[in-house]
């Protein structure tokens, strides 16, 4: 992969545009279906002690990827020891798309997740999800960045170049396959979607990544920490393709429960988090390969204000009632 150019200040400049602009979204976004009593911005645990869910088998589902049969092997260890945490029996819940995770999650029938940056809101606000964890580094940084990539001999070596050229997002969910690249060619490139260049929507950024090696898309905008990873497995090689834009650095994957369950088992998740020990694990594997090594801390409210601005930035409203 040979990095064109790294102008990573334009989206920093850009959002910090936004900021001063936009307000952030607030616990107004959430469904009428929660209550935001604590106003941290998610959804409380309800108030009545029968709403509550305790179930024999706990669903988890990773955000989704190419072939999750291979993640279904990487979380199988993470798993096991939830089980014995929690005491229940756990299940892996292969999901295809980012719209069957989050209907999973409002319809009841999802509850632990990793959901993609972009999705996080979508699945605060829409599906009740309480995110509690990032996966971090060991020095506790976390994050990934945006990157636009391209084949090499497409003929597009800068931003300006995608012009009457077609851009791949992933889906109209997430932060870097679709919301930041759209704020960033908008803002300051003067490029609008399916006006300036055509767009095509590939599902995943494992999808977007292949696809532009194929040659079937002639450039994508994607997550880095997947190509990272994709990298260490073997399934592309070095200069497969280039890259014209890096951003500033954004939250990853962030982990955490539907709202309704039992608040001593949310707790018990909780701690099954932040006990696991990645040493010798598939996780530690899987994930060294884009620096992480620990489930740390996170709020909403905090961590994912820069997310939210990016979102209102793109006209996104939270109509899920």
């Amino acid at each position: 992969m040979t990095t064109i150019t790294f102008p990573r200040t334009l989206l920093a400049s850009a959002i910090a545009g936004l900021f001063a602009t936009a307000s952030l979204a607030a616990s107004a976004d959430l469904s009428s279906r929660y209550t935001d009593a604590d106003g941290d911005m998610v959804a409380d645990i309800p108030a009545d002690e029968s709403q509550w869910v305790d179930p024999d088998t706990l669903v988890f589902a990773y955000t989704p990827v190419e072939d999750p049969a291979v993640y279904a092997d990487v979380w199988s260890d993470f798993l096991d020891h939830l089980g014995e945490v929690t005491g229940k029996r756990v299940q892996f819940f292969p999901v295809q798309s980012n719209a069957a995770q989050q209907e999973a999650l409002r319809a009841g029938r999802l509850h632990v997740a990793g959901f993609n940056t972009g999705g996080v809101p979508v699945a605060v606000n829409c599906g009740g999800f309480r995110p509690f964890t990032i996966m971090a580094a060991e020095d506790d940084s976390f994050g990934y960045e945006m990157e636009i990539i391209t084949y090499p001999g497409s003929g597009i070596e800068q931003m300006e170049d995608l012009a009457g050229r077609e851009l791949a997002f992933t889906s109209p969910t997430s932060n870097s396959g679709f919301r930041a690249p759209s704020a960033l060619l908008r803002s300051e490139y003067g490029l609008e979607a399916d006006e300036d260049f055509a767009t095509a929507f590939s599902g995943s950024h494992d999808n977007s990544i292949l696809g532009v090696i194929n040659q079937d898309y002639e450039a994508a905008a994607i997550a880095n920490s997947v190509g990272h990873r994709m990298l260490a497995r073997g399934v592309i090689e070095e200069g497969d393709y280039e890259i014209i834009y890096t951003s500033e650095t954004f939250p990853t994957t962030a982990y955490g429960t539907a709202h309704n369950l039992h608040p001593e088992l949310q707790e018990a998740i909780q701690e099954a988090f932040f006990s696991y020990d990645w040493e010798g694990t598939a996780l530690e594997a899987e994930f060294a390969n884009s620096g992480e090594s620990q489930f740390l801390p996170i709020t909403y409210e905090e961590h994912w204000s820069v997310i939210r601005t990016i979102a209102e930035a793109n006209g996104v409203t939270y109509d899920c009632n």
